[in-house]
């Protein structure tokens, strides 16, 4: 297999959904037996780095999503926040638990709306910030 430059990597990363990048970093923290906690917001936030040209005023292009109640399928509801965060099992039910939390924050619009759909499908009330 023929060595990948970043280049390629970052623009492979583009093309994958929130749930398949969750995903990669899981494996990844279970193949090298390390945690990507702190790097996740970097590579969920970095495709939204163009410039700061854009006055508060204007269309926003942050978001934050925001879980306002866990609804009957609490279970559910769980196993998305921990798709979405890569959250432990007990840190993704005390998120639940402690409603209302942000479960994504300062993530660009696609992601806030598939993130919201998501928790909205498993039973969830949610609220885009």
């Amino acid at each position: 297999m023929a060595k990948l430059t970043q280049d390629e990597l970052l623009a492979q990363f583009e093309e994958m959904t929130l749930i398949e990048l969750s995903e990669f970093v899981k494996a990844f923290e279970e193949k090298f037996d390390v945690t990507a906690a702190a790097a996740a917001p970097v590579v969920v936030a970095g495709g939204g780095a163009a410039g700061a040209e854009t006055p508060a005023e204007e269309e926003k292009d942050e978001f934050d999503v925001i879980l306002t109640g866990a609804g009957d399928k609490k279970i559910q509801v769980i196993k998305v926040v921990r798709e979405l965060t890569s959250l432990g099992l007990k840190e993704a039910k005390d998120l639940v638990d402690g409603t209302p939390k942000p479960v994504l924050e300062k993530v660009n619009k696609e992601q806030a709306d598939k993130a919201a759909e998501a928790l909205k499908g498993a039973g969830a009330s949610v609220e885009v910030k």
